[in-house]
């Protein structure tokens, strides 16, 4: 499977960000990509960041993502857009599945919320993996992959052989221009990532926002912890790269055993 990760500008208005969505599924289609993924809350863009970020009712929320279904109908690539979703509970950091018919295979909601987040959205309690042309994936998004690694590995015990992590790490200013992925003077963001693919025996996805200041930046890694391919800091592109999930063993994964974390019993008087 071709996977192209768009590490895309802010964008500066819900339409604008549609626009973006659209020209990087046009790309994908020329670049012969089976499936692209974009940064958290691509729409309307992630709030409290130092960037302005629109309301986004109900009613634009349907009609922006109605666009893109019409868009990936007809170039022919699936798309995981992560977007704020309305529901009956409040706002949800969610992420939508889309495949290359047009058709919503289902929303993965951000579960674990940073705790400078609890005031913007409610969390969701479902996990779920899809399947884009018979390739099983997962979706973490943002700080659960960095700290709730079990997250990813529910999705790997569950037959995925990638897992998709959309995420906002940076701002518009900032103390350091990052210039090497995995440069040990970086933060622990990017090492992060090599432990969730090696830890599960999957590929692991990281796809990030073009700021002017990132603290990781937009990177895919092997099964065996290997960083097969990442986006220069701060560039917006689209990265594309070959997976072959047949490399994807999730043996480590396999390996969890859940009757093996039960909790001592202190004997009564003691």
């Amino acid at each position: 499977m071709r996977m192209g990760l768009a590490q895309a500008r802010f964008p500066g208005s819900v339409a604008d960000g549609v626009q973006r969505v659209q020209q990087f599924l046009c790309e994908s289609h020329e670049r012969d990509c089976d499936l692209v993924c974009f940064p958290e809350a691509y729409l309307p863009g992630m709030r409290e960041q130092g960037f302005p970020v629109p309301d986004f009712s109900p009613a634009e929320q349907q009609e922006a993502l109605k666009a893109i279904q019409q868009t990936a109908r007809e170039v022919g690539v699936a798309v995981l857009l992560p977007m704020e979703w309305q529901t009956e509970n409040g706002i949800h950091n969610a992420a939508v599945v889309i495949d290359e018919c047009g058709t919503i295979q289902g929303w993965q909601t951000k579960n674990q919320l940073d705790p400078g987040e609890d005031h913007l959205y409610v969390p969701g309690n479902v996990r779920r993996v899809f399947s884009i042309k018979g390739v099983t994936f997962g979706i973490a998004i943002c700080h659960e992959g960095w700290r709730y690694p079990e997250t990813v590995r529910w999705a790997a015990v569950r037959g995925a052989s990638i897992v998709f992590h959309p995420h906002f790490c940076g701002g518009p200013s900032g103390s350091r221009q990052l210039t090497e992925w995995g440069n040990s003077a970086n933060p622990y963001y990017e090492k992060a990532t090599v432990c969730r693919s090696l830890e599960n025996n999957i590929y692991f996805a990281s796809i990030n926002y073009a700021l002017p200041y990132q603290e990781s930046t937009t990177s895919l890694i092997s099964p065996e912890g290997e960083c097969l391919t990442w986006a220069p800091y701060g560039e917006e592109l689209l990265l594309v790269h070959d997976i072959d999930p047949a490399r994807a063993t999730g043996f480590l994964a396999r390996r969890y055993n859940s009757d093996r974390y039960g909790e001592a019993v202190t004997p009564t008087g003691a």
